[in-house]
């Protein structure tokens, strides 16, 4: 390995701590233990709250997290502004310190384009790790395609249009990147989100968590556009008929307390329980402890080519599933899932109760899920994609490639 290699890279998050940001962690340990430089700038919160700290060699600096926006062009300014600054401060700290040669952006927002227009002088290249759609994001959260949705399409056009590189999260995310971003087909690598097989493993669960025949299982960060209140009217609909069901809500997130409160006043605060925040041993504890995994994400533009992690999750827990018809929900669960259609919670509880009434399918379902993980969708598949998106920027900057260490 040459000196010109570039084998450091700092990565940017605006929306989640790390190492609480699953995705980017599997992302930064994987470099790091290919040979690379890891740094990452992200916010505070959720009891990962040291300004700086050293976890498995991986450099992490974190700022204080703003309020998440919930409306309008002001909301929106705190939020990225504040993060902004100290995306800027603390890269000139890195920079200082250790150095960076790649800024792996992820959004959303769409803004760290702007920090790598800053390094770009000294040579730095830009990876856009394409997270969210966020103007189908913004649509959904708000039901409005007005100016802001028309400034995210601006700003989400100039991240592509300054990237080197762009990693998408599924094959949807790929086609938009050529499409919509103008990205070359040489130039944007398939890195897909998936538990890691050594770590989600099927087991009893906490029995503690049971308090019906058939326990339903959610997983998440609760916002206003996961679908939960259609989770909460299909179950409705089920304990209507007699059925003996009861779900788990494992996550957190700005819009909790509504989703409580919706639950309260449709008289099911007995069907719920809302774990909060959950990691490592206790989430699988609890999601081990589900008869049922629903996705309750409704049909709409950002849903439909997005890869829902609790997808994932479940299946590589060899659950069965339930959710709506959305194309990358099939691309992931092909026939692990049932699919309810047009954003329908009787639709989606007549899916849950086939599941009820058909024990022995549930449990094969289940099976072909995880296996589906294991043959072709785990973290380990995914490992090779994002090694040679790292190549290709070398490649580009008429660096020498760096070698792929055995096992990495």
């Amino acid at each position: 390995m040459t000196p010109d290699t570039p084998r450091s890279v700092l990565f940017v998050v605006e929306n989640l701590p790390v190492p609480l940001d699953r995705r980017v962690w599997l992302e930064a340990t994987t470099l790091k233990r290919a040979g690379y430089e890891v740094s990452v700038i992200c916010p505070m919160g959720r009891g990962w709250d040291l300004p700086y700290e050293v976890i498995d060699g991986i450099h992490i600096h974190r700022h204080p997290m703003p309020p998440e926006a919930h409306s309008g062009a002001l909301a929106y300014a705190r939020e990225y502004g504040a993060a902004i600054y100290h995306w800027f401060r603390l890269a000139k700290h890195v920079h200082r310190n250790r150095g960076f040669d790649v800024i792996h952006g992820c959004n959303p927002p769409d803004l760290v384009w702007l920090l790598a227009l800053r390094w770009r002088p000294w040579g730095v290249r830009y990876v856009f790790d394409h997270h969210d759609v966020c103007p189908e994001l913004y649509e959904a959260k708000f039901g409005s395609t007005g100016w802001m949705w028309k400034l995210m399409c601006v700003l989400e056009r100039i991240n592509f249009a300054f990237a080197h590189v762009s990693i998408a999260t599924n094959e949807s995310f790929r086609a938009l990147a050529k499409d919509r971003g103008g990205m070359r087909d040489e130039d944007v690598f398939v890195v897909r989100s998936a538990p890691k097989i050594d770590v989600f493993r099927p087991g009893p669960g906490d029995p503690s968590y049971r308090k019906a025949e058939t326990m339903l299982g959610w997983v998440g960060v609760i916002g206003q556009q996961e679908g939960l209140d259609l989770m909460a009217e299909a179950v409705g609909h089920l304990v209507a008929e007699g059925r003996d069901v009861h779900a788990l809500i494992v996550g957190f997130g700005p819009h909790l307390d509504a989703v409580k409160a919706d639950v309260a006043a449709r008289g099911l605060q007995d069907r719920f329980t809302f774990t909060g925040a959950l990691y490592g041993d206790d989430m699988l504890a609890a999601l081990n402890a589900v008869d049922i995994g629903v996705s309750c994400d409704p049909k709409n533009a950002m849903n439909d080519i997005s890869t829902m992690n609790k997808v994932m999750e479940f299946m590589t827990l060899a659950k069965p599933l339930v959710q709506f018809d959305l194309t990358e929900g099939r691309a992931s669960a092909g026939d692990a899932a049932r699919y309810a259609e047009d954003n329908d919670p009787a639709a989606l509880a007549r899916e849950i109760a086939w599941l009820m009434d058909h024990p022995e399918a549930a449990r094969a379902m289940g099976e072909r899920g995880r296996a589906r993980v294991l043959d072709r969708l785990s973290w380990e598949h995914s490992v090779p994609h994002l090694l040679a998106a790292h190549a290709r920027v070398a490649e580009k900057a008429g660096k020498p490639v760096p070698e792929v260490p055995q096992g990495a």
